[in-house]
């Protein structure tokens, strides 16, 4: 691809918008910043999900068999984040715990509080260079409370538990609760048994859901693979058929979906969906 598909928002104009967004009681505004990065915000709070905001993998993969070449340019760089009070990451990998962007917002919002899973803790800290004391750790299949929202945390299977004994999953999922309003944000993870059970009784408005799969090249890179469309679909319907909001796909050329793909078969299954551009603002409201 010769040319970044470019962010509908981006600098200034979508940090200008992310902050004077106005908020009524029982809604949300959600804006994603690509891959499985978003922005939500509620009428009393705005928080931050898997920002990947840099260009790490792409210099890390150059002259490797998997190039990470970015589909969609970055509609802000982590230095540029402001106010920020709370982030949210699923796991260590780079596009979900962005090692440059992170210390960049960390550095930069004395406030700022970052949620993780418990066995990430030692590497944000050791690697990363991130205060331990502004870290908080889940074990990964909990309830939590963070600045009065309550946050059901959900395993992750990518591809596989990973659970550590005494510590807690290394992948997880979150279930934020935002004034009345249920998002699941999955992280990276397959549709495995006992996820259904999970979700179902928590009632989810909206999902944030990978789409990517995996294929025969992927696995031979040894790339983890994730739900695909069909699976996302199925997993919506079998919980109660909440919004679906894509994620994961027009980041880097070399593991994507088409979302018009998933579109068509959401349209098909009756299944309620939103395909957003990256730096796009939606509304959701009860």
């Amino acid at each position: 691809m010769s040319t970044m598909i470019q962010p509908v928002q981006s600098g200034q104009v979508l940090l200008d918008d992310i902050r004077q967004t106005a908020v009524t009681d029982g809604a949300v505004v959600i804006w994603w910043s690509g891959q499985s990065g978003f922005a939500i915000k509620s009428a009393t709070m705005t928080f931050y999900v898997d920002l990947y905001l840099s260009e790490h993998l792409t210099t890390k993969y150059a002259d490797t068999d998997k190039p990470h070449v970015r589909i969609t340019e970055a509609p802000l760089r982590g230095i540029d984040l402001q106010d920020v009070t709370l982030l949210f990451s699923s796991h260590k990998h780079s596009d979900h715990l962005d090692p440059i962007a992170i210390p960049q917002i960390m550095a930069n919002n004395s406030e700022a509080r970052l949620v993780l899973p418990a066995p990430v803790r030692a590497y944000a800290i050791e690697t990363l260079g991130l205060d331990a004391d502004r870290l908080i750790p889940t074990t990964g299949d909990e309830h939590i409370k963070v600045d009065g929202m309550t946050v059901t945390v959900i395993p992750s299977a990518h591809p596989d538990f990973d659970y550590v004994d005494g510590v807690g999953y290394p992948f997880v999922g979150y279930v934020f609760d935002v004034g009345g309003v249920k998002i699941y944000h999955s992280g990276d993870t397959l549709v495995y048994d006992g996820l259904v059970e999970r979700l179902k009784p928590l009632e989810i408005d909206i999902a944030l859901l990978p789409i990517n799969g995996t294929s025969e090249r992927l696995q031979v890179l040894n790339v983890p693979p994730n739900m695909n469309m069909d699976e996302a679909l199925g997993l919506a319907h079998a919980i109660g058929d909440p919004l679906i909001i894509p994620q994961h796909y027009d980041m880097f050329t070399f593991n994507t979906a088409d979302v018009s793909d998933f579109a068509s078969k959401a349209k098909a299954n009756g299944q309620a969906y939103q395909v957003m551009q990256c730096g796009e603002k939606f509304i959701w409201s009860k």
